[in-house]
């Protein structure tokens, strides 16, 4: 029976976005406990007007809402759908729906569960006689809806999308806070109900313009017209006992089954749908293709640009006639030799095979031996394999580099467990969301990481590195230390291991360019990343290996030589000194030393204290390698006049491929006598192949990836040790090998940009986002910085880019020697000088006390953040520092 002035309508004109001839209204005959009612329902549907166009749609998308949203929710998918039908091109018919008692759809007398919201959809289904092939999409408890509905007719169903939902949450975990006080007793009817309480909280939960706002809630102005949102708040089943319970279950097993396309979207941010709920959705459908829009949250469709992705989407997965998507490349070279090779090999060698000059042992640092690390990883393994951990499973290491650390992660990664890595320079939001967006099932980690972990509530299983007290472990939630699960192992033959393309690690990159980014690695690529290095860089057993620099602090034993970390904090580069590295060469007798760019800048400043032994250790180094960012050549030469004997390489790469390429100090100073911009970072090492993707006038990389000298564009690379992807991020996979033309095997855009020489060097110019786009054509930054950097009393200089895409104007801005106190519009004397310094047309010279830096590396100027204060300086605002 339909409660009287609660019939369906249809939504007032003038809604922001939404299009009124779309609007319509279904009567459609009730089922399951609804039977014997006819039912009037409100939905967006584009069939009428893609008639009127004379398109045939491929496919219907059902769109379904969620609490307390309505079809509005779906109108840039409805929007798009309509933007992009041509006789050309797929046309998807796009039918959004209200749900009964939501939105402008039917207020009943019924109290509507899940199971018979999923046959209220079958009906209305029925009722617009929708065709295959069939897609839906779900958000929110709009989700299990769809989902349900795609179960109980896959043979009807081309693919599934979800946005934010949960098919299942765990019986002993309770449910997150908003429900928990959503549902509270006394509270539900009069904060979902008699109230706007409840749809305030989730409207609060965007950025959304006051008129989108007001269209949200035009449905629920009055309390009988909220009861529907009341009603699904209250069918939430959170125990085994709730009557929508075994629906939700049945739809969860079945999701197991089914094997069409699908597509997870996801906004972090969600304080209702957590990291967990994607996860147990990804384990149901393991195929699925996955995207994390990092900052979005539980309103995704209204933060992102989701329409055109799942468009996209379905034109590469689900279009009738469409050419199916290329397989992966498949690497049909033998599988290289695992990681823990050499600890095999050298298992009863009492040589040094780790030092931690970090930690003391009396008056020496931390000496263990070939024999000892063996051992202790085969009795870590085999202990975490007793603890329930699983190939696949995903352990979070929150330890410093160190003897630790390394036999940590050689357990995990003999057993098939998939590390995950991300640094404590980060900053602890960045670490956070890093460690929270990996969904680790097992943390392993020191008091600090693991009171992190406490305190953000991030996932996982807890074990500590070192030993703790009682009480300090149950405060942690430690269910044991390291050395228990080395107890555990002891003795115990250890489980199969993974084979060479099983996933092995996800190292997050530096955030610099952006929110840091999980970059997921197999067997095979890791050890072809030692590999390349050993070839390269002539590694033998006896050559001994000094790093600085985090991402490769681990590499010592799976290259078979002995490694030694420097007294330093590895989160933060510039705490390393000169005396530091001379103890570090001196106790591992090294030939190699590692440093990032920060480090070397430091040890460079620090050299005035070196003793005598100092430098003649320094003196027995024969090669120095620093990455992770552009080194400049005068640095390079003071840093090799600490090393007089050793030869200074600059090797270039990025976490996606941590080498790519290599030069050294005499072919840097050879190739830049010839007067070229940029840094030449040299030749690519090992099997790599390199290519540019030429920019065009918006500074977009659109041109067929070349060798041709003299082209800048975005730098393409391809190697063996090639990142395998990103962790739940398609689109930005999908981003990274875009346009690649007739490129063979596994290639990635790497964010760049520079030019390859006749000698096919590359040179780096920038990246991508800081090209500016003149009037003139588009312009590169580091030649500009290059120029100005030479003019006395510069120290550092940046070039960014003011003013409309095309129109751009140059605005260097300077950190000066002495610094300058405040920051704004430099002299009109240093003006001109700046601009003479260089062929580009500089519009202003700006100077700061200092130039704004990534966390991890500080060495990485951040021009996107320069380019904002830049514009807003100009635009007249008080020139506060950046």
């Amino acid at each position: 029976m339909t409660v009287t002035g609660l019939s369906a309508t249809l939504p007032p004109v003038g809604l922001p976005g939404l299009d009124p001839s779309l609007s319509r209204l279904v009567e459609v005959d009730g089922g399951g406990a609804d039977a014997g009612n006819r039912r009037t329902w409100h939905v967006l549907d584009t069939g009428a007007a893609l008639a009127e166009r004379g398109l045939t749609p491929v496919g219907t998308i059902i769109a379904v809402h969620g609490n307390p949203t309505w079809s509005y929710l779906w109108r840039a998918l409805v929007n798009a759908s309509l933007a992009r039908a041509t006789a050309n091109g797929p046309a998807w018919r796009v039918v959004a729906i209200d749900q009964l008692e939501m939105g402008f759809s039917e207020r009943t007398e019924l109290r509507r569960t899940l199971a018979q919201r999923i046959t209220d959809l079958s009906g209305l289904v029925d009722a617009l006689g929708i065709h295959e092939p069939i897609v839906t999409i779900g958000h929110d408890w709009g989700g299990p809806v769809s989902l349900g509905w795609a179960v109980q007719n896959s043979e009807r169903v081309a693919a599934v999308i979800a946005l934010n939902t949960a098919v299942h949450h765990p019986e002993d975990a309770p449910l997150p806070f908003p429900l928990r006080v959503a549902t509270a007793r006394g509270v539900l009817a009069a904060g979902t109900t008699g109230t706007t309480a409840f749809l305030d909280t989730t409207l609060a939960l965007a950025d959304l313009d006051p008129a989108v706002r007001a269209a949200f809630r035009a449905p629920y102005a009055t309390a009988a017209r909220r009861s529907g949102v009341g009603a699904f708040v209250a069918d939430i089943p959170a125990t085994a006992a709730d009557e929508s319970t075994p629906a939700l279950r049945a739809l969860a097993e079945g999701l197991r089954d089914l094997a069409v396309p699908a597509l997870l979207l996801r906004g972090p941010k969600d304080p209702v749908f957590l990291e967990m709920h994607l996860d147990d959705l990804v384990d149901r459908l393991p195929h699925a293709d996955v995207h994390r829009y990092e900052g979005a949250g539980h309103l995704m469709a209204e933060e992102r640009p989701y329409a055109d992705a799942v468009l996209d989407w379905l034109a590469e997965r689900v279009v009738p006639g469409a050419a199916a998507p290329a397989p992966a490349p498949v690497d049909e070279t033998p599988a290289p030799a695992p990681l823990w090779d050499a600890l095999t090999a050298r298992r009863d060698d009492d040589d040094v095979a780790v030092i931690d000059m970090a930690t003391r042992r009396g008056d020496a640092p931390l000496r263990v031996s070939w024999r000892q690390l063996a051992a202790r990883v085969d009795e870590l393994a085999a202990g975490l394999d007793v603890l329930g951990v699983r190939a696949g499973d995903r352990v979070s290491l929150l330890v410093p580099p160190g003897p630790t650390l390394t036999a940590a992660l050689y357990a995990c990664l003999r057993i098939g467990a998939v590390v995950v890595v991300a640094d404590r320079g980060l900053g602890i939001r960045g670490l956070s969301r890093a460690v929270r967006g990996a969904v680790p099932d097992v943390v392993i980690g020191e008091v600090a990481g693991l009171a992190a972990a406490r305190a953000l509530g991030w996932p996982g299983r807890r074990l500590s590195a070192a030993a703790l007290p009682a009480a300090a472990m149950r405060a942690l939630g430690v269910e044991a230390t390291l050395a228990d699960v080395a107890r555990a192992g002891r003795g115990r033959t250890l489980p199969a291991p993974p084979t060479a393309d099983a996933d092995a690690a996800i190292l997050f990159t530096s955030g610099s360019t952006g929110p840091a980014k999980g970059v997921v690695y197999t067997h095979r690529e890791l050890s072809g990343l030692r590999d390349a290095l050993a070839e390269h860089f002539a590694v033998r057993p006896d050559t001994g290996l000094v790093t600085g620099f985090a991402p490769f602090a681990l590499l010592g034993p799976t290259l078979g030589t002995r490694s030694a970390t420097p007294d330093m904090d590895v989160s933060a580069p510039r705490t390393l000194t000169a005396t530091a590295v001379a103890a570090a060469v001196r106790a591992s007798d090294a030939e190699i030393v590692f440093l990032s760019p920060a480090a070397v800048r430091n040890v460079v400043a620090t050299a005035d204290v070196l003793t005598a032994d100092d430098r003649a250790a320094l003196a027995r180094v024969r090669t120095f390698l620093s990455t992770g960012a552009p080194v400049g050549t005068a640095l390079l030469r003071r840093a090799q006049e600490l090393m007089p004997n050793a030869t200074a390489h600059t090797p270039y790469g990025m976490t996606e491929c941590l080498l790519v390429a290599d030069v050294t100090l005499p072919e840097i100073e050879d190739a830049t006598a010839s007067g070229a911009h940029g840094v030449c970072v040299g030749t690519p090492i090992g099997r790599g192949r390199v290519r540019i993707s030429a920019v065009d006038a918006e500074g977009r990389a659109t041109g067929a990836p070349t060798t041709e000298a003299g082209v800048t564009g975005e730098v393409v690379i391809s190697a063996p040790h090639l990142k395998r992807g990103y962790f739940r991020l398609f689109l930005t996979d999908r981003e990274a090998t875009r346009d690649l033309g007739d490129l063979r095997g596994r290639w990635h855009r790497t964010g760049d940009v520079g030019h390859l020489d006749a000698a096919g060097r590359l040179w780096i110019e920038g990246r991508l986002p800081h090209v500016i786009t003149t009037a003139e054509g588009p312009v590169t930054p580091v030649g500009i910085e290059q120029d100005v950097e030479a003019v006395p009393g510069v120290v550092r200089a940046a070039a960014v880019g003011v003013g409309p895409v095309g129109r751009q104007v140059v605005v260097v801005v300077i950190e000066r020697d002495p610094g300058v106190r405040r920051a704004g519009v430099a002299s009109a004397g240093l003006t001109e000088v700046v601009r003479g310094a260089t062929d580009q047309k500089i519009a202003a010279v700006l100077a700061v006390p200092t130039l704004p830096t990534d966390i991890r590396h500080n060495s990485k100027i951040d021009r996107t953040r320069l380019a904002a204060w830049a514009a807003r300086v100009l635009a007249g605002e008080r020139p506060t520092a950046p």
